[in-house]
């Protein structure tokens, strides 16, 4: 830069404002590609981008240099003024990645271009020998201003949802570079070593250095620019592509920014019974949700920021018209408007539903037609009998004394399968206290003694030294136990022996049963506690059944192994609990 006024050719400000103009487009198309992509692409995109831009620069400021009259001078600041640029670019375009993560990362962008610009256009007067430099602080902070504020406002537009944004942004920042050289001509005027300036033979030697470095550079941008432009076109084509699979799908596709409605496709409208689209968007989906939801909804969205996506869980909406759907969603990260949102898959499942009812309804009908057939059947018989005793007695027969015994033992087991169902009820209102299982047992083992000694059995029984605590109803444990017990009397039709061991096991109470009886083979044991299934010749099956809904009730379970020919192992859990007594006495 010299010390006269820049006289700046029209032809030559035109060509660099050119250059300047193409190089930010090809650059924010590059950009533009960037959010599109992923993995390789993407620093394919940031690369190319930022070699694209600062050669684009680079060759400008040549241009301008000639046509300010300047000599072009190749020195060692000519190659780092472009790994500035390249490099300044680069860290700029990461900057704009960073959308979600970095809040003001346009400010922070365009701030790190505006300074690679910057030392582009004033570190390059450092390169030949100087006599003399005057600085005029005026127009050096005026040039440096308008330099980060055209940069960020470049950005801005950019960013924008303008239709032509790319060129837009494109021209401000290309004339924003050509014009703070214009400036800072004036900002810095320049006196180099006298042995340096152009002889016409040094001109053409310049002017030849420039046509190289035009050349090269005008090949590579509009390179960059065609491929720029066939991948962008193969990728609006694959928009337009992804485009049709959403408007198209019949499960509803949506995009949340924030807690609003930023768009959904002709499926969602259809499902949530809108007219158009501005019945949903913008609007909040807590008025589409119960409000019961809404807390474990925000976790959830807020959440979906660190994990990325979601698994397929179920959720239940309300459309315009107040109609409640069963829906199964999920909830993925994504952009729109170049801002971080969440799309949102739903699927209406309320015709499944409403399937696995019927279904769950059927098989209830089923199980309860079982049930009242089983009933019908086992009461029937001592109906059958009661009725056939009064015809009898009517008929005025004798020995109806021995007819009243048989009628009321009949009475009496209609009375224990009525009884045993109610078992089977809703739970009852039972006092639950802390009982020792150690007593319960030795009360059932002594009420059964004798009964098993008329069987030829002796009971053995191992009661351990600790007290076995539980938290429970005394009789309805004693009923189990009895269950167990008769049943495995009444099994051991030769006679043997019933072991019974008690004892704790980390958390919980182990009460084991075995007998020598016959054994029940496989399938049957398939079939245990189901309501009249029983292997003896008088029994209901409802023994065993309201057995295993009063341990389930405790919190319990019952595993039988058996083996033909050797007996019975009954196995009753139960959870061990200390006397809440013992709980404050110990602490």
């Amino acid at each position: 830069m010299n010390g006269s006024v820049a006289s700046w050719p029209p032809f030559f400000l035109l060509l660099a404002l050119l250059i300047s103009i193409l190089a930010s487009y090809t650059m924010f198309n590059f950009i533009g590609n960037l959010k599109r992509s992923n993995g390789t692409f993407r620093q394919f995109w940031l690369a190319g981008g930022a070699f694209v831009f600062g050669l684009g620069l680079w060759a400008k400021h040549f241009v301008a240099l000639l046509g300010n009259q300047e000599p072009i001078i190749f020195t060692w600041v000519m190659p780092v003024t472009l790994m500035f640029i390249i490099f300044f670019s680069l860290m700029a375009f990461v900057m704009l990645t960073l959308q979600g993560v970095l809040k003001y990362r346009l400010l922070y962008g365009s701030s790190i271009l505006a300074f690679g610009i910057a030392i582009l256009n004033y570190f390059s007067v450092f390169g030949p020998r100087i006599e003399r430099l005057d600085i005029e602080p005026g127009k050096l902070f005026l040039s440096l201003l308008m330099l980060f504020v055209g940069t960020f406002l470049a950005f801005m537009v950019a960013e924008s949802t303008f239709k032509f944004r790319e060129l837009m942004a494109s021209l401000l920042l290309g004339t924003l570079v050509v014009a703070l050289q214009l400036l800072g001509t004036q900002a810095l005027r320049v006196e180099y070593s006298s042995g340096i300036y152009s002889t016409s033979d040094k001109l053409t030697q310049d002017i030849n250095f420039l046509a190289l470095i035009l050349g090269l550079g005008a090949l590579l941008i509009l390179v960059s620019t065609l491929i720029t432009w066939y991948i962008d076109k193969r990728l609006n084509q694959m928009d337009e592509r992804y485009r049709l699979l959403v408007e198209n799908s019949l499960d509803t596709i949506a995009i949340l920014k924030g807690n609003r409605w930023g768009f959904v496709n002709a499926a969602g409208l259809r499902m949530f019974e809108a007219e158009s689209a501005s019945d949903l968007i913008g609007k909040s989906i807590y008025a589409f949700l119960p409000t019961a939801d809404h807390n474990t909804i925000k976790d959830r969205l807020h959440n979906l920021v660190f994990v990325g996506s979601s698994k397929p869980i179920e959720q239940e909406w309300f459309t315009l018209k107040g109609k409640v759907l069963h829906t199964e969603i999920v909830e993925t990260m994504t952009t729109l408007d170049n801002e971080p949102a969440i799309q949102i898959i739903i699927r209406d499942i309320s015709e499944r539903k409403k399937n696995e009812e019927l279904l769950i309804n059927s098989e209830k009908l089923y199980v309860a037609g079982q049930l009242a057939a089983g009933i019908a059947h086992e009461i029937r018989n001592p109906l059958t009998s009661l009725k056939g005793f009064l015809q009898l007695i009517v008929s005025g027969r004798r020995n109806n004394n021995s007819y009243y015994d048989i009628m009321n033992a009949e009475l009496d087991r209609i009375e224990d399968i009525v009884s045993e169902l109610l078992m089977l009820s809703k739970p009852q209102v039972y006092e639950l206290t802390y009982q020792d299982l150690r007593v319960m047992m030795r009360d059932t083992v002594t009420l059964l003694e004798a009964q098993a000694i008329l069987h030829n059995i002796a009971i053995e029984a191992e009661y351990g030294t600790e007290p076995l605590w539980i938290y429970g109803v005394e009789n309805q444990v004693k009923q189990v136990f009895i269950n167990v017990i008769k049943n495995a009397i009444e099994a051991m039709i030769d006679g043997g022996w019933i072991r019974i061991n008690l004892s704790r096991e980390h958390d919980g109470v182990f009460v084991r049963i075995r007998d020598e009886g016959p054994g029940i083979g496989e399938d049957q044991l398939a079939k245990m506690g189901q309501p009249f299934y029983t292997t003896k010749e008088k029994g209901t099956g409802l023994g065993l059944m309201v057995s295993y809904k009063i341990v389930d009730n405790h919190q319990g379970k019952i595993d039988v192994k058996s083996e033909l020919g050797k007996g019975t192992l009954f196995e009753i859990t139960l959870p061990f609990r200390y006397p809440e007594a013992e709980i404050k006495k110990s602490s």
